[in-house]
């Protein structure tokens, strides 16, 4: 049987809630294939149509969300208007506590958030998009391979325009620093160790700090946003937590503790974007 296959045809950036993790930022590539019958074009679909319905459904529904396991034991979860609001308790009794427009959400039915079961709810969705000839579909989710250090962050943009603006959206991030011309991997393993899983938020959208959590909580654009976490797993920076701003807060924080050295940081946002930063 026929198949059509479109590699990395766009990547997930989004945030997660996992049972032992809490809020997780995660960038996955995507790969799929097509299998069917041919058209009268001779084709399974043309690829525009691929990037046309394929590529706008996983941005729609995944991208750019918080994806949220529904069939979690312990998350609790109401729709009050056009308002979601959710409570997720991790294995060591941690609470996080989020509320949204719904649109900022995805409930995945699942138990946790895995590339299989992720690709399973995109497939579900695509199914009744595609035409008679296609027969099955395969999406497969992948994180980029990377040698050097990574780091997973979560963080909401509250003056983007766009998607951005959503409280608890992330990536899975590479980071190069440079030490007086020279790279660190010393330095960006120690950075990558503090961040991991870390959500990145502004001083001035905490609203309150009560028995070790933040109460995060802004409006923007697409409406009121509030997330509540541990504070542990917070990291706080005096501006947005644009990538231009985190390369930046990078640079100058290392130029604080070594004053006598200069620093060149590169913080990527997800796959093969980013900013630099010199100090």
């Amino acid at each position: 049987m026929p198949l059509l296959f479109v590699n990395r045809l766009t990547v997930i950036d989004f945030s997660y809630l996992h049972s032992r993790r809490g809020l997780v930022g995660e960038s996955w590539q995507v790969d799929v294939s097509l299998h069917g019958g041919l058209d009268e074009q001779g084709m399974v679909l043309d690829f525009g149509d691929v990037k046309k319905s394929v590529k706008r459904l996983i941005d729609e529904q995944f991208d750019h969300k918080l994806l949220v396991p529904a069939a979690y034991r312990d998350l609790t979860h109401k729709t009050l208007g056009e308002q979601m609001q959710l409570v997720f308790q991790t294995e060591d009794g941690s609470l996080i506590q989020h509320g949204s427009p719904s649109d900022a959400v995805t409930l995945v039915d699942c138990e946790e958030v895995t590339p299989q079961t992720l690709a399973d709810a995109i497939i579900n969705a695509l199914a009744p998009l595609m035409p008679h000839n296609v027969a099955g579909i395969d999406i497969r989710l992948w994180p980029e391979a990377t040698e050097g250090a990574f780091y997973h962050y979560s963080h909401g943009l509250k003056q983007h325009c766009g998607n951005c603006q959503r409280i608890a959206h992330g990536h899975r991030s590479r980071l190069h620093i440079e030490r007086n011309g020279r790279r660190d991997q010393a330095l960006e393993n120690a950075w990558a160790e503090a961040w991991r899983d870390i959500y990145i938020g502004t001083r001035e959208d905490v609203l309150e700090e009560t028995d070790g959590q933040l109460l995060f909580s802004y409006r923007s654009e697409q409406g009121n946003f509030v997330l509540q976490l541990p504070a542990s797993r917070c990291y706080l920076i005096d501006t947005d937590s644009t990538v231009e701003n985190i390369a930046q807060h990078i640079a100058d924080t290392l130029k604080h503790r070594h004053p006598q050295d200069s620093f060149r940081v590169i913080a990527f946002e997800g796959v093969d974007k980013g900013a630099i930063g010199e100090s």
